[in-house]
């Protein structure tokens, strides 16, 4: 017995160690940067900051790469993003047709055509946009096409805030104001053509504002003019300041 209790511990130790499961990592190839560590098909879900729920986004497919140099999330194929206000009241959202965000940096990079409408349904489309949500500014250095009730602006390059309500073209090219017939005119109009049945005026020509964004988020982005100079930007001041709330 005392020769065979040896042998009974040490058969009793190989057992157990056998029966317990072997976990080992497996690095990944390269430099992280080509290969997921997760890939996410029809993706919809809410993101919260700073204990609120701010953003809901949906997008056919998500990978993240945490083992790259700087880790960061990728949507090849599109993204939508909405955001919210501290009461889940939409604020603004953002279209593109495709996204990185860089996770420790905390920067969203948007690529093709991008269509970011604000609270009050000004749309502006551009081809690549960066929105900065530690310093919560949005920029851009590529063409820009701003779509307001009042008028039309395009230029090169702007910075905003990330709500789209506070913002610098930096180098406008155009501002096209748009007309709108008030009722007062209208209805001044309507009498005389009443009043005057010998020679009856001319119905005015309708004028119509370009379509809101919400009305046509998947218009193609405009292109500046390929063969034309673009036209000098107001000598003294190369920047146009925009603030929505006050107009």
């Amino acid at each position: 017995m005392r020769r065979l209790l040896p042998l009974i511990v040490l058969g009793m130790l190989l057992t157990a160690a056998c029966g317990e499961e072997r976990k080992s990592y497996v690095p990944n190839v390269g430099d992280g940067s080509t290969t997921p560590t997760m890939t996410t098909a029809d993706v919809s879900t809410f993101i919260s900051d700073s204990g609120y729920t701010r953003y809901h986004i949906t997008s056919p497919l998500w990978q993240m790469f945490e083992d790259a140099k700087e880790p960061f999330w990728r949507f090849p194929q599109g993204l939508f993003l909405e955001q919210y206000d501290l009461d889940m009241r939409p604020e603004s959202d953002i279209r593109a047709d495709s996204a990185t965000y860089f996770s420790r940096r905390r920067i969203w990079r948007l690529d093709g055509h991008v269509v970011m409408v604000n609270v009050d349904g000004d749309s502006f489309l551009t081809k690549q946009l960066f929105w900065d949500q530690q310093q919560r500014r949005v920029y851009s250095d590529s063409f820009i096409h701003i779509v307001r009730t009042d008028r039309i602006i395009e230029g090169y390059g702007f910075t905003s805030n990330e709500n789209m309500t506070a913002y610098t073209v930096n180098r406008p090219t155009g501002i096209i104001p748009v007309e709108r017939r008030d009722e007062a005119s209208s209805a001044a109009a309507a009498d005389t053509v009443a009043t005057d049945s010998a020679a009856p005026a001319p119905a005015a020509p309708s004028r119509r504002a370009p379509a809101r964004a919400s009305q046509r988020r998947t218009s193609g982005l405009p292109q500046a003019p390929a063969t034309q100079a673009s036209p000098a930007a107001p000598a003294g001041n190369n920047t146009l300041q925009m603030n929505t709330t006050t107009h």
